[in-house]
């Protein structure tokens, strides 16, 4: 049976997909890089095993040692990034290449890379004039956001929609497309 970490910066919404679909039996440990609320999200239902470590204070480099560290420890199989915002060094990115996912809230290629995230990312897809918009989930790769696609959900950009607004309805598919995209990669789907 697979083993998944997944890995978290905010409140969580898309682990809760994961801990709902089949992919929660195989979620053994729960990493975040800051505070998150997703880690208590993960310990309401039973993951007890939680790691926090400050990307600010470890920086980028140590950070990646200290979370390899944890990975071998728990004998991962998968890295699922589920709105973890911290950027990987070239040598983690290449020792997990093809062993670690990544959802985006946008069609890549466009409205990827540095800086795109969150409303960042909806506020660029709403002023680019784009009709339709969703979410990606892909391989991680060299660079940010870029990356063997595994699939895409759309949406629709309706007219007068905010960040919020359009932002809200990329994530529904989120809850749908990342779970989907993870038991693809096991061999469950």
């Amino acid at each position: 049976m697979p083993r998944i970490a997944v890995f978290v910066s905010g409140g969580g919404s898309n682990l809760q997909a994961l801990i709902e679909s089949e992919v929660g039996k195989h979620i053994v440990l729960v990493i975040a890089d800051r505070p998150a609320k997703a880690l208590q999200r993960a310990r309401d239902a039973g993951i007890i095993d939680t790691l926090e470590f400050s990307r600010k204070a470890l920086g980028r480099e140590r950070l990646c040692e200290e979370i390899q560290k944890a990975v071998e420890a728990y004998a991962i199989d998968l890295i699922v990034l589920a709105g973890y915002l911290s950027i990987f060094t070239e040598e983690f990115s290449a020792r997990w290449r093809g062993r670690m996912i990544n959802i985006h809230p946008a069609l890549l290629p466009k409205f990827g890379g540095k800086g795109m995230y969150g409303r960042h990312v909806h506020e660029a897809v709403i002023a680019a004039g784009e009709k339709e918009s969703g979410c990606t989930v892909h391989f991680v790769g060299e660079g940010v956001d870029r990356g063997k696609i595994i699939l895409q959900a759309r949406v629709p950009v309706l007219e007068g929609d905010t960040p919020e607004s359009l932002a809200a309805r990329v994530l529904e598919q989120e809850h749908k497309a990342l779970p989907a995209a993870v038991l693809r990669v096991i061999g469950e789907s």
